[in-house]
Parts: C-alpha cells; structure tokens; sequence
C-alpha cells in the first residue's frame, strides 16, 4: 500500500503509532497524533503533528530526544532503518565536512550535552557543517529556559519533515 494519508488512516491504532514513532519517539505524542485520525489530508496530519509536539512536556521532548544520535554520529543500532537513512540524510552536511569541523561539531556536541544534559538537536537538513557549528556554539549561551524552548521548536521542524516523508509528501 502507498504511503499516503489514506495509508495512514487505515491503519490500526497501533500500527499507525508503530510508524508515528519514526517521525517523533515520544510514546503520548505517537498516541496523540494517531487518535486524532482519520485525516482529511497530508497537511492537516502535519499541522496536527507539529501542534502535537508543541504540547509535549519536557520530560517527553526528552523521550523524543533519546532517537536522535548526536550531530556527526550515526544513527542509533536500535533505530528502524527508515529512520536511520532519514537521520543520514538529514546531517549529510555535517557527514561531509572537513575534519577539523567534524572534530569542532564533537567537542561541540560534548559541551552542549555537559551544559544541558541532552544532546545538541537541530534541523540539519539544508544546513551545512559550519552552520550548524555556529547555531550550536550560539546555543551554548543560552539559559535552560531558553534552550528548552529552541530545542522543542526544532524537533516540531524535524517532526515536520519526517510526517511528509512518512507520507510520501516530502
């Protein structure tokens, strides 16, 4: 069966969330998202996934957090292939640099997670090495607030692009 809203919506509740989940790895945003189908297209399953995940305490952005491998590392063994080759895909960028910046994004990354006690998490698609460096050396000024707000505002963008995918949308 293609991948499309109509796929989505037929599928048992437990399967949708099964399949949710490699768009956003938080167990009540995967519920949330599933419940609320049947939807009437692709786009209105994203807005809903997106609003979804703007609901989330912090304690299951924190979930969502745990499926994402560091900036520069690969992906996750316990991960569904679709979402390992979306993770690969989505730092491309960073996979390609240099390694001087490769070793910046590592030490990076290791300061981040001392500072705030979770991985780095941005919307890498499209964005090159050095611009992720420097949103991610930016980001380590911010206060825990702060940050907490900036990291769920970017697993909302990621969540964005996996739903389309997930949907053949994108």
């Amino acid at each position: 069966m293609a991948r499309d809203i109509g796929w989505l919506n037929s599928l048992p509740p437990d399967q949708a969330e099964q399949e949710l989940l490699t768009c956003c790895a938080s167990r009540r945003w995967a519920q949330k998202v599933a419940a609320s189908r049947p939807y009437p297209d692709a786009a209105s399953a994203t807005a809903a996934a997106v609003a979804a995940v703007c609901e989330l305490s912090w304690p299951e952005v924190e979930e969502a957090l745990s499926a994402h491998p560091r900036i520069g590392d690969r992906a996750k063994a316990e991960l569904s292939e679709q979402e390992a080759a979306w993770s690969r895909g989505e730092q491309s960028g960073a996979a390609s640099a240099d390694a001087a910046v490769r070793a910046e994004l590592t030490a990076g990354n290791l300061a981040y997670e001392e500072r705030f006690g979770h991985v780095f998490l941005i919307r890498a698609t499209g964005r090159s090495a050095e611009e992720i460096l420097a949103e991610l050396r930016r980001r380590l000024d911010n206060s825990v607030p702060d940050e907490r707000i900036k990291v769920q505002s970017e697993l909302a963008d990621i969540t964005r692009l996996r739903v389309r995918k997930l949907l053949g949308d994108g």
